[in-house]
């Protein structure tokens, strides 16, 4: 079954869209603060590789946009706690929420350059941030440091190694899906 290759194809031809630019500007804001939601990267590769002379103009919208909405987060984090708190109580949420308080303690801003650069769920930790009253300003820098890190990466190896990668993910992006399927499945259970 050819599911991921399908998506693949599909994510290649709405890169070619006229309203490519405007959905990559959309994803990277949203994916700051919205659980669940893809991460940027899945527009930002194949626009990189269908336009490979714009590669890091894209990258920039996604750098900009991404850091504006982890400030939507931040503030969703410190302004709605009061109002978040219960409902975090009543599905079992507020140890979690210890644990990320417990996290900015004791890591403080590097946090949020592990967050922002990995493939950990940003949004978790732009929330977190805004919740443990972390300082605005060293939170914007950090963020916008990891986040262009991050997407000027993809784009620099996109330009660079494009049609390979380009002819790799179409041998091997069914296997890839399901291996990272797996990759999750064991995640969970082991946490759980």
């Amino acid at each position: 079954m050819q599911i991921f290759s399908k998506f693949y194809q599909k994510t290649l031809d709405w890169a070619q869209s006229k309203y490519a630019i405007y959905w990559l500007a959309l994803v990277s804001f949203v994916e700051s603060f919205i659980l669940p939601y893809p991460p940027p990267d899945v527009l930002l590769a194949p626009m990189a590789l269908k336009n490979p002379n714009r590669a890091y103009r894209f990258a920039l919208i996604c750098t900009v946009l991404s850091v504006l909405g982890g400030i939507v987060g931040y503030f969703l984090g410190a302004l709605l706690m009061d109002t978040l708190q219960p409902l975090l109580v009543k599905l079992h949420y507020a140890d979690k929420l210890d644990v990320i308080k417990q996290w900015f303690e004791e890591y403080g801003i590097w946090i949020i350059a592990i967050a922002g650069f990995s493939p950990m769920p940003y949004k978790i930790f732009t929330i977190g941030a805004g919740i443990a009253n972390m300082a605005l300003l060293p939170f914007i820098l950090m963020s916008f440091l990891a986040r262009s890190a991050r997407f000027f990466l993809v784009a620099f190896l996109i330009k660079k190694f494009g049609n390979i990668c380009d002819v790799w993910l179409k041998k091997y992006i069914d296997r890839l899906g399901y291996f990272l399927i797996i990759i999750i499945a064991l995640g969970v259970w082991y946490v759980k």
